[in-house]
């Protein structure tokens, strides 16, 4: 059975060149990873040029807040890319329906649930944060708002991941440069045009994640109609197919609490050095994201063609796809170590002016330059095994790997942040070799 004419060439089988395919699906991803960020900065530079720095540090607190709590619910996108992948790689578009439907809803529950529930969870976060009664009471008010958009963003979620299972990476990056750019014009509405703080900045990020969902939607319905197939009612309220979405998420759930269990940890551990390093050690982060930022993109395209072969059970395919996403990880890990050798300590004095800092974060630059280079597997390893809805294998793995970085950072805190950076390095190579394992197992046993 075929798509019918009207259906892009989302459809069309795995080109002769799977490198050339691999690209195009990942770049318009990475523009879409790499333009969070840059809001991020508008935010800030918008914000800090208020009379007060208080406002500033209420988006701060703030934006730190939400991303822990939205991440938290990430599973949302990657189980319903590695479903919907595998759906249409067996041209079920029924499926595809049904899938899209269930997601929608239990996003939609949990944003509702977020709402209701919400201000204990602000005002939980908060107290663990160190700042002022007034900054940490304006970003009270700040989340407050935000956690309006709840259902948007986790909708959101279910959409750009339904998208993406189906190989169109495109619209990814439509709907985020969309949020993105109306969430920016009304930064500058409200807090220089209309004289609000940070309750302003909070606002335009409602009003952006409400647009980003209408437009969403609208493309979903627009797909829909040239989708063959039809809804059923019956299959949306199965409680067989609710149960394999369930599974496959709440494994996802536990390995992101995990890795934001292992990224608390390291942060709580440098700050016991002093305010120098805990700075020093954030600069050296933002090169871990930004690094990630790229290699999510190959993996992130890894999942939609890895899904799509197993739905297939096209196992030459599945060869190719994730022959093409290794190398253009391999490629990306290695510029990215190369740019960090070369170029890091102008990078660090990019970042910040302090020179305590800047020493510091040159010393332990070393680490960044290898970090690529590890971690480039645990990312690929991710896209894949996502693809194949393989996530108890990836819960297991995030929770040795951070039973590992507990039990092994004792043993280096003699050596001080050097260790601690030692720590977070095995974390990731423990990461990296017990998905590798997974891997070859699965490869040998399972995906052939």
């Amino acid at each position: 059975m075929t798509d019918s004419p009207r259906q892009t060439d989302i459809s069309s089988p795995l080109p002769p060149s799977a490198d050339r395919h691999m690209w195009r699906l990942a770049w318009p991803i990475i523009l879409s990873n790499i333009s969070v960020p840059l809001l991020g900065l508008v935010d800030t530079a918008v914000v800090g040029h208020l009379e007060d720095a208080v406002y500033l540090g209420a988006v701060t607190l703030g934006a730190v807040l939400f991303s822990f709590l939205y991440w938290g619910f990430g599973f949302l996108r990657m189980g319903t890319t590695g479903m919907t992948a595998q759906a249409h790689g067996r041209e079920d578009h029924d499926g595809l329906r049904t899938l899209l439907g269930q997601g929608i809803g239990l996003a939609l529950a949990i944003g509702l649930v977020l709402i209701i529930a919400g201000s204990p969870l602000i005002t939980l976060g908060l107290s663990l944060m160190e700042a002022s009664e007034t900054t940490r009471a304006l970003a009270h008010d700040y989340a407050s708002i935000r956690l309006w958009s709840a259902p948007a963003v986790l909708i959101n979620y279910v959409i750009l991941g339904w998208f993406l299972g189906l190989g169109n990476s495109r619209v990814t990056l439509g709907i985020l440069v969309l949020t993105n750019g109306v969430n920016i014009l009304l930064d500058l509405a409200f807090v220089p045009g209309l004289g609000m703080t940070s309750d302003g900045v909070a606002l335009a990020s409602v009003i952006a994640d409400y647009c980003a969902l209408t437009t969403g939607l609208w493309l979903v319905a627009r797909q829909l109609r040239r989708m063959p197939g039809r809804s059923d009612r019956a299959a949306l309220l199965s409680i067989s197919a609710w149960g394999t979405l369930i599974r496959v998420n709440q494994h996802l759930f536990v390995r992101t609490l995990c890795l934001l269990g292992a990224t608390a940890y390291f942060t709580s551990q440098g700050a016991s050095f002093g305010d120098d390093v805990l700075a020093a050690n954030a600069v050296l982060l933002q090169f871990v994201m930004m690094t990630s930022h790229a290699l999510d993109g190959f993996a992130q395209a890894a999942e939609s063609e890895v899904g799509r072969a197993v739905g297939q059970n096209d196992w030459q395919r599945f060869a190719r796809s994730v022959g093409a996403a290794t190398r253009f990880s391999l490629i990306t890990a290695t510029a990215a170590s190369g740019l960090l050798w070369l170029c890091g300590p102008a990078l660090i004095h990019l970042l910040t002016d302090i020179p305590e800092v800047r020493a510091l974060a040159t010393l332990y630059l070393p680490w960044m330059v290898a970090m690529p280079l590890v971690a480039v597997w645990s990312y690929l390893l991710d896209g894949i095994f996502i693809g194949a809805t393989a996530t108890r294998e990836m819960r297991n793995t995030l929770v040795i790997s951070l039973l590992a970085f507990i039990g092994l950072w004792p043993l280096l805190e003699g050596f001080g942040n050097q260790g601690l950076w030692l720590a977070f390095l095995l974390f990731t190579s423990v990461r990296s070799a017990v998905l590798g394992g997974y891997y070859l197992h699965h490869r040998r046993h399972h995906w052939r």
